[in-house]
């Protein structure tokens, strides 16, 4: 196991892929389509009691924002698409809209960012050539008040404005958005320093594609990983492959340093006969384990230093919205504040929770163990790379495969590399992105076969 200087720059390189990151944030929607919801007074002191400190909202309620006052939780509200016109053709309107709903409320109310719209682009009142003169008109208003630096202006897209969304690799624009709508947005967000804003749902696709999208892969457990064949990335998420789309999408126009903000994701807990996968079990892995993946640090294959910044899709059951059972059935809450299922929601709580497994649905092909092995199609540097971190820095115990040691044989750099990544697995609990090295490892639920060695399940 001999280090050279190649194998130790790609250490470094490596390390800083799957290893060296700053966490992610948590925030939350407050929708409040129903009839039964509790005062706004009493939806921040559940915020507060959740430690959750961002929250969007989609509208400007004063009733909300006077209940935000001094809470320390940071806002985003939401210029509604109904509006959009009128802030487009009327800087004056646009002007009167931020000092009534934003300045009248800031900094005691801590506003960070606004929506303008919400996925425009499949507003059936075709309001999506007004999008980007409408951000422009609110970011101006700011700037005559001098909160541009501290507000920012964005609109949520859906991920039906892209094009190819597989594989990820892939990920383009609709064509008939990009001139009109999304090179002058991202053109805007690039000069003004602000992030493009998404709303990813994994529940939609992999209801839609059970028979090719394994549930297990949608939900962030354990799995195997799907390899994109346009960049050899492996993925271990639903998840990651659709924000990598839309990066993907934004690095084809040439706006690689553009950052994103996830504005909506969720999974329903309740949904109707054909709704596949809704359930209260499958919505607490998913959120869940996304917040363990957000707060745990690290970006995507694509940007593996993109920490990202997620909103949960929702904080309230919501009776009132139209659509399929699912639609009123995304909520963390009941109205009577009590919890639909039990997730942690911060840092504090993850570490309360460590080592507790995430549910595993009724009747799924994964066993009980789960081992992390290196994958033959890496490069044998990266393999190296991973073995000395795995080995050093990250504490493996690698004594087994030292000359002469029970798993010494076969000396190949795969079978060593197997041996040590899974044992740096075990050791972090098999933590959701603890089997990665720079995607030269992947999850196995079969016990891996190198001679006569035995590996290990835990310690």
């Amino acid at each position: 196991m001999g280090r050279s200087w190649v194998s130790f720059l790609l250490l470094l390189t490596v390390t800083a892929l799957f290893i060296v990151a700053d966490c992610g944030s948590i925030g939350v929607n407050y929708g409040r389509v129903a009839d039964n919801l509790p005062s706004a007074t009493k939806v921040v002191a559940l915020l507060k009691s959740q430690g959750l400190n961002r929250v969007k909202v989609y509208d400007t309620d004063p009733a909300v924002l006077h209940a935000l006052s001094g809470s320390g939780i940071k806002v985003t509200v939401d210029l509604p698409n109904q509006q959009l016109f009128a802030a487009a053709k009327m800087p004056s309107f646009a002007d009167s809209w931020v000092q009534r709903n934003v300045a009248a409320y800031y900094p005691h109310t801590q506003i960070e960012a606004i929506a303008v719209g919400n996925e425009v682009f499949v507003d059936p009142h075709n309001t999506t050539r007004f999008l980007v003169p409408a951000m422009k008109n609110i970011h101006e208003a700011l700037v005559k008040l001098k909160l541009h630096s501290e507000i920012k202006v964005s609109s949520p897209i859906a991920l039906s404005a892209l094009q190819n969304s597989y594989p990820s690799s892939a990920g383009s624009f609709r064509p008939e958005l990009i001139e009109p709508v999304f090179k002058p947005m991202l053109e805007f967000l690039r000069e003004t320093g602000s992030f493009l804003m998404v709303n990813a749902y994994p529940f939609f696709a992999y209801e839609s594609n059970t028979d090719v999208i394994s549930l297990d892969y949608a939900l962030f457990r354990e799995n195997p990983g799907v390899v994109d064949p346009g960049n050899g990335l492996r993925y271990f998420s639903l998840f990651d492959a659709q924000i990598d789309a839309v990066f993907a999408a934004m690095s084809a126009l040439k706006y690689d340093d553009i950052e994103m903000v996830v504005t909506e994701t969720g999974w329903p807990s309740k949904g109707d006969e054909n709704e596949v996968g809704a359930s209260v079990e499958n919505a607490a892995a998913y959120n869940g384990n996304l917040v363990r993946r957000i707060l745990n640090g690290g970006g995507t294959p694509l940007r593996p230093k993109a920490d990202l910044t997620v909103y949960l899709f929702a904080l309230f059951n919501e009776d009132r919205k139209v659509g399929p059972t699912s639609e009123r059935n995304y909520g963390l809450f009941y109205p009577n504040r009590e919890k639909v299922y039990d997730i942690p929601l911060t840092e504090q709580r993850l570490k309360e929770n460590r080592g507790k497994r995430t549910p595993v649905a009724r009747g799924g092909s994964r066993s009980g163990n789960t081992w992390c092995v290196a994958s033959g199609g890496a490069e044998k540097e990266k393999l190296q790379a991973g073995l000395d971190y795995a080995c050093g820095e990250g504490g493996a115990d690698c004594h087994a495969i030292q000359p002469g040691s029970t798993c010494y044989n076969p000396n190949t750099i795969e079978a060593h590399a197997s041996f040590a990544f899974n044992s740096y697995y075990q050791k972090k609990g098999r933590e959701m992105g603890s089997c990665y090295f720079g995607g030269a490892a992947y999850v196995v639920t079969q016990p891996p076969k190198y001679g006569h060695c035995e590996f290990p399940t835990g310690y």
